[in-house]
């Protein structure tokens, strides 16, 4: 078994008198296991592009902890300028959350959109949402996603040391004292409000793909193998869910 400092612990935290929720963590655990997944596939980003992958995972993650524990979600983002999808998939049962940049053969969008996707066990279709946000700053989206997708106003704030929180609403808010807060705010939450740790959920950088996974993709080339390798020995395919690369053989496929 994996060591529970492995793993980022998200608490989910209920302010008392002010009807709020604050899931909160610190994620350098998330975030070195992200680098180590870059130093073995070789995969290299800006550092813009870079800090807003790991600020995507950041937030997906606080999300899934305001979430029900069997939902698995994906978020992707089209973005104009820099022109990529962003991408970010996790669930709580999984304990898990990945993702990746695409920057190749990327739809130019007139505007940067916004897509959310959640599937859980009792749902036969997947419950989509699609909204236009503005920026490029995953962080600042989790507003505009709450207030028109889950219908309640939340804030989202960075803090010292790779802690991240999300504070959302509850019924009968105390909108005056949400309006106000600012990172110093919820930093020190515990000192002066009144709270209750409601759960507490583990997650780490981790996709699950395998060759043996991968392979079964490309079943249907199995007669079009000279087409398909166009003359190398060996094709690079990325998993379309964390961007690992593998190596594939015309031997494999056969």
């Amino acid at each position: 078994m994996e060591a529970v400092d492995d793993f980022t612990k998200i608490e989910s935290v209920f302010v008392r008198h002010r009807n709020a929720l604050v899931l909160r963590g610190q994620f350098t655990p998330i975030y070195t296991d992200y680098y180590l997944h870059l130093m073995q596939h070789r995969i290299r980003h800006s550092a813009e592009l870079d800090q807003m992958l790991k600020d995507a995972l950041a937030m997906l993650t606080l999300h899934l902890v305001a979430r029900p524990w069997a939902e698995t979600i994906a978020w992707t983002a089209n973005l104009r300028a820099p022109r990529l999808n962003l991408f970010v998939t996790g669930g709580s049962t999984q304990e898990s959350i990945t993702g990746r940049i695409f920057t190749e053969d990327v739809r130019e969008p007139d505007r940067n959109f916004f897509y959310s996707q959640t599937t859980s066990p009792n749902s036969h279709e997947p419950r989509t949402s699609t909204l236009e946000v503005d920026g490029k700053d995953p962080v600042a989206w989790v507003s505009q996603f709450y207030d028109q997708s889950e219908q309640r106003p939340a804030r989202a704030f960075r803090l010292d040391d790779e802690n991240f929180a999300l504070v959302a609403a509850q019924p009968d808010c105390d909108v005056e004292w949400f309006d106000a807060l600012d990172a110093d705010a919820v930093e020190n939450i515990d000192q002066n409000e009144e709270i209750k740790i409601l759960e507490t959920r583990r997650f780490r950088f981790h996709c699950g793909c395998t060759l043996e996974k991968i392979l079964p993709v490309l079943g249907g080339w199995r007669d079009r193998l000279d087409e398909l390798f166009a003359g190398s020995d060996e094709i690079r395919i990325e998993c379309p869910r964390c961007a690992a690369k593998y190596g594939i053989t015309r031997d494999m496929i056969q």
